[in-house]
């Protein structure tokens, strides 16, 4: 059963919004690039898009990373990372870079990704959409310009930008955009990915703000803890919508179909199944709700038990709209 409930992208609010404004923070930009130069031993290695649900080809340009916090902390994923199976941690890198640490605690919100990007002389990336990275999904990626130069510009729905080192920036990057070099030298960018929390939505411009519909924003939950007893109880099968692990543009999954699905603990944790194999962590924000490890509340699952016939509630959101698709739980211990 799904009962949609939705709100059509072209009219939705945000779009009306500038496509990039700077937020209240600026940093030492002559200490952040002092970092970077010590880092001259390292590789830098090439970008690697992640799509949710698989990773990407290597860009084949002079577009390279040298990550920050990476999933599971793994120094060699030049990913963003996504839902899954592992958290967002600090790599190596990191510390070495006290300053860059700084910076990112500063942040007042949770912090998946950073990396350092570095785009070289004369490259240009296609245009492209980084696709759910904005407000109604819960998912905001900054920019800290660290070492630039005229000719360093982003374009961004059609507008050209060139944003100072040490400076904070919003991007929305769900909109079409360019990043381009035109210098001589390479252009790096410190990348957070982040999740909109009050405290950081209070660091954008006051007129920005003031047109900001707060409805289509997914602001992010805080965790909630479960003591053991509580997660065994929450272990069932279940089946699950086959569009619900599927964020492709063009999904082709019809959400009332079913994919074989079970939440049991592995390693000590909750984790969603699907066809036997371990998919999602699940991470619970209250009220017997889980959103997806490594990623936002834009994709949760309510598993309500406390009623003659449980159900799994499957729950896609974007902004104020809400999908919701329920499931009989089949075995649970109630």
């Amino acid at each position: 059963m799904s009962v949609p409930v939705q709100t059509p992208r072209a009219e939705a609010s945000w779009r009306q919004l500038p496509p990039a404004v700077p937020l209240g923070l600026s940093f030492d930009a002559a200490r952040l690039a002092a970092e970077v130069e010590a880092l001259s031993d390292l590789t830098w290695r090439p970008n690697r898009p992640v799509h949710q649900g698989g990773l990407g080809q290597e860009d084949t340009f002079d577009w390279k990373i040298i990550p920050l916090r990476a999933p599971n902390g793994d120094v060699l994923r030049t990913d963003p990372g996504g839902a899954g199976l592992e958290d967002h941690l600090d790599t190596s890198v990191l510390d070495r870079c006290p300053y860059h640490a700084e910076v990112l605690a500063s942040i007042p919100a949770p912090l998946h990704s950073a990396r350092l990007m570095a785009l070289g002389a004369g490259a240009e990336t296609h245009e492209h959409s980084d696709g759910q990275t904005n407000f109604p999904w819960g998912f905001l990626r900054l920019h800290i310009p660290v070492v630039t130069q005229p000719g360093a510009e982003l374009v961004v729905d059609g507008r050209t930008y060139h944003w100072e080192a040490g400076r904070l920036w919003y991007a929305d990057f769900d909109r079409l955009h360019i990043a381009r070099n035109r210098g001589e030298e390479r252009r790096i960018h410190l990348v957070v990915d982040t999740v909109p929390t009050l405290s950081l939505m209070r660091l954008f411009p006051d007129e920005y703000l003031a047109r900001l519909a707060w409805s289509d924003v997914l602001l992010a939950r805080e965790t909630v803890p479960l003591h053991p007893f509580e997660e065994e109880g929450f272990t069932c099968e279940v089946d699950v919508p086959a569009n619900f692990p599927d964020w492709s543009d063009d999904c082709g999954a019809d959400p009332e179909e079913s994919l074989p699905g079970s939440v049991e603990i592995k390693d000590g944790r909750l984790v969603l199944c699907i066809a036997g194999e371990p998919q999602f962590g699940l991470v619970h924000i209250g009220n017997a709700e889980f959103r997806l490890q490594g990623w936002t509340d834009e994709r949760t699952v309510r598993l309500d038990f406390r009623r003659s016939s449980p159900v799994a509630r499957f729950r896609i959101r974007c902004g104020r709209a809400v999908q919701e698709q329920i499931r009989p739980v089949h075995t649970a211990r109630l």
